[in-house]
């Protein structure tokens, strides 16, 4: 039986078996180091390594070439560049992006990162990501970086949005009856016939 994070790993699996089947390294090289910036002596010229057999990093780059409707080994340089800058909550701006810039709702869409689930798929633990110490205890969850723990569960939330929707609905009707009677009594005043003489 195939689980959720059974499909991480066949996420990273395929992607990472078209990489090598190009020649392509797992590890992406450093970026050019910057010119140094005279106006801000204290920049710093680090340059963040990316790992290409990692879930972001597969998350990021299938997005990208299913979007482009072009090959993986196309999207290399564009994968690499949003992890370097933006790390794995760049997936939330990228999936953004590719809705033309529209907030991208994650209880009716489900998250391209996590698959729905609302954790971090990775299962990374307090001392990985650095909780403070008061959080690690049992029964405190990473949610997902990249939904936020969006519960995604559309077919209970259109339930809500309909029925929210219906009573917009019913309240604009009654507005505008109320609205159309004041209009007729505001008329029939105006357009009474004065008594000719």
């Amino acid at each position: 039986m195939l689980t959720v994070f059974d499909q991480f790993t066949r996420c990273i699996t395929d992607v990472t078996t078209q990489l090598t089947a190009l020649g392509i390294p797992l590890t992406a090289p450093a970026a050019p180091p910057a010119d140094p910036d005279p106006t801000d002596p204290w920049a710093s010229s680090y340059d963040v390594p990316v790992d290409r057999s990692t879930l972001a990093w597969s998350t990021a780059v299938t997005m990208l070439a299913d979007h482009h409707h072009t090959s993986v080994d196309r999207q290399v340089p564009a994968a690499d560049a949003l992890l370097r800058e933006l790390g794995v909550r760049g997936l939330a701006q990228l999936h953004s992006d590719l809705h033309h810039g529209a907030p991208v709702d994650y209880r009716f869409t489900r998250c391209p990162y996590c698959s729905g689930i609302g954790e971090d798929p990775t299962r990374s633990t307090c001392e990985d990501i650095g909780c403070p110490p008061e959080y690690q205890f049992a029964g405190h969850d990473h949610i997902c970086p990249v939904c936020r723990g969006d519960d995604y569960q559309p077919q209970w939330f259109a339930e809500e949005h309909m029925q929210k929707l219906e009573d917009l609905l019913a309240g604009a009707i009654q507005k505008s009856e109320e609205h159309a009677s004041l209009r007729y009594r505001i008329w029939t005043r105006l357009h009474r016939r004065a008594p000719r003489s």
